[in-house]
């Protein structure tokens, strides 16, 4: 299904039937801030895995990061957030930032890594934060690589459509993405390290 969205005023009807194929188990690939996201409800195991398997990679070796629609979510899946970590959290985000964190015990097992931390996004996209904000928890997040060997990324969603439709259950038509992935900064030591620098400057 290719389900198009307005990026600007999400409509209810629409950002609905999103929220009802992740609920039902359902994969889909949404639009964030940055390029675009393969992902599923994280509570859903199955799913998970389907999306592992989508992406080719082994899911205990897999990097995956959970959207959430404020920083209020925070504590459902992060733990022992100090308060210079929020700060610098609340003056990126929503933004173009994965924000590493200690994983609490409320994240499913499944994404339990021996490093026990967990990435954070909450990306300036009305789209997919109305879908986070409807389904009541977060949403699993990978970006789509291109096979391109040139490009590392594709930006066009009928192009995705076009390549992911036997493999998903929906591709959110949300505009033209981005071709640059977000800085990913880890805060679970005592200062934040970037250790991807994308498309959000770092300023800290």
């Amino acid at each position: 299904m290719l389900l198009r969205i307005h990026p600007e005023t999400p409509g209810h009807r629409q950002v609905q039937k999103a929220v009802e194929i992740l609920q039902k188990g359902g994969v889909i690939i949404f639009p964030t801030d940055t390029v675009y996201g393969l992902g599923c409800d994280v509570f859903n195991h199955k799913a998970v895995e389907r999306v592992a398997r989508i992406k080719g990679i082994n899911l205990e070796k897999a990097n995956f990061s959970f959207i959430c629609h404020s920083l209020s979510q925070l504590t459902d899946y992060a733990r022992h957030v100090d308060n210079p970590t929020f700060k610098l959290m609340k003056k990126h985000l929503p933004g173009p930032y994965t924000f590493i964190l200690q994983a609490s015990s409320n994240v499913p097992r499944i994404f339990r890594n021996r490093k026990r931390t967990i990435g954070i996004r909450i990306p300036e996209n009305k789209i997919i934060l109305e879908i986070v904000k409807e389904l009541g928890n977060a949403v699993l997040t990978t970006s789509i690589h291109d096979e391109d060997e040139v490009l590392d990324y594709t930006t066009d969603p009928e192009l995705i459509y076009d390549y992911y439709k036997d493999l998903v259950d929906a591709v959110i038509n949300g505009g033209v993405g981005n071709n640059v992935p977000s800085t990913v900064i880890d805060c679970t030591g005592s200062e934040p390290i970037v250790i991807r620098e994308g498309i959000g400057e770092v300023d800290f």
